[in-house]
């Protein structure tokens, strides 16, 4: 295994075997493939970004996840297992790729996780020895392999933790040490299911492409059409827990606090399902007929939430299935974001997009290189 990245700018690259110098000529070639292009699954959960990178065309060749839950549900729809703990995996053991995926852990960074680590006096961020410092052995694996692009994905949260310390300190080991071309952004998956859910991501190139995040509705399907018909009454909030929430909702409003459950019809978009859905399903509870009490979603529900495909397999129970997709990606929003990650590595490394301008001279020297590659990114930034 490499030594972990610390400083800034103090990253030795790792010599480039004929196998990855063979992958790196067909990236930049830009011609058609003789191959699919080769994707590793970290932090792969249940695997919404393999759905995704596979439907776009690409091929996955390793995956990881420590939870074994989720191996158990991963391997029920892959037909494989994957590998356990990524620091028990050598560097040189994971297979040669074009694009490292990864939605790596993000409790040391959402604002629920901040607030519950801070409650039980326990640190957070990269203070949290056991998730915090995961970022950077996709930083150790990126310096090995040198893959062509990386997508990451976090919370929002991650952008202002601990007063941006944090993702500065990822910006600078993807940019500075590492020598990748990354842009970002803020995507709110409502659009394309019917849910608020800001995530962001992160998108990677070496060397630098044209490339733009996909556009996503700013509103899109209702509740309505993932609801199931026939649902067991199992999932309807016992008297006793709908009155200690209704109880714990008036405690809160009246010391002035947001905190409260949530409930939704047939044309909502629900608040983010969160890994704590299965505790009371709180933040998305579905209202029924008068005189009965509101229900959780179901596991396949909230499957059909996240955006998974009708035959997707939930073999685990009712519990552990709501951790999953609590935790996991929506899968559009990563195929969206898939679709044209591929589309930027078909094209040559030399291509550039043209700008007009009222003065064409002017227009072909008072851009650098790097902001010609890229044009204007309205919403978006570039990190070069």
């Amino acid at each position: 295994m490499t030594k972990k990245i610390g400083k800034v700018g103090n990253v030795k690259k790792a010599p480039r075997n004929k196998a990855r110098q063979e992958v790196a000529e067909y990236r930049v070639n830009g011609r058609a493939a003789y191959r699919k292009l080769r994707f590793i699954d970290l932090f792969c959960g249940i695997g919404g970004f393999r759905i995704a990178f596979e439907r776009a065309g690409a091929e996955c060749v390793f995956s990881s996840d420590y939870d074994q839950h989720s191996q158990i549900t991963y391997e029920a729809n892959f037909k494989e297992k994957p590998h356990g703990d990524i620091y028990e995996v050598a560097d040189a053991d994971i297979p040669v790729f074009d694009i490292l995926c990864a939605g790596f852990p993000c409790q040391p960074f959402s604002i629920a996780g901040v607030s519950k680590k801070l409650s039980l006096g326990r640190k957070h961020g990269f203070d949290d020895e056991k998730q915090g410092n995961l970022f950077f052995r996709i930083a150790d694996i990126l310096n090995y392999h040198q893959p062509a692009a990386f997508v990451l994905e976090n919370v929002k949260n991650l952008k202002s933790h601990d007063k941006g310390r944090t993702f500065q300190i990822i910006y600078d080991t993807l940019t500075s040490a590492l020598g990748y071309q990354v842009q970002y952004r803020v995507i709110d998956a409502q659009g394309l299911v019917p849910q608020h859910r800001e995530r962001i991501f992160l998108v990677g190139f070496k060397p630098s492409r044209l490339f733009e995040f996909p556009d996503v509705p700013k509103s899109g399907p209702r509740l309505g059409s993932i609801l199931e018909e026939d649902v067991d009454k199992k999932y309807t909030l016992s008297d006793h827990l709908w009155k200690y929430l209704q109880d714990y909702a008036d405690k809160h409003k009246a010391a002035g606090n947001g905190f409260g459950f949530g409930i939704v019809g047939a044309d909502s978009v629900t608040r983010t399902l969160s890994a704590r859905y299965h505790k009371d399903g709180s933040e998305i509870l579905v209202g029924q007929a008068r005189g009965k009490n509101p229900r959780r979603l179901t596991p396949r529900e909230c499957a059909r939430l996240m955006g998974y495909p009708k035959d997707f397999k939930i073999p685990v129970s009712d519990t552990q299935a709501y951790r999953q997709f609590g935790n996991s990606v929506v899968v559009p929003v990563v195929e969206r974001i898939a679709k044209n990650v591929m589309e930027a590595l078909a094209r040559p490394v030399e291509e550039r997009p043209l700008l007009v301008l009222n003065d064409a001279k002017k227009s072909r020297h008072s851009a650098s290189p790097t902001k010609r590659a890229m044009g204007s990114r309205k919403g978006s930034r570039v990190l070069a």
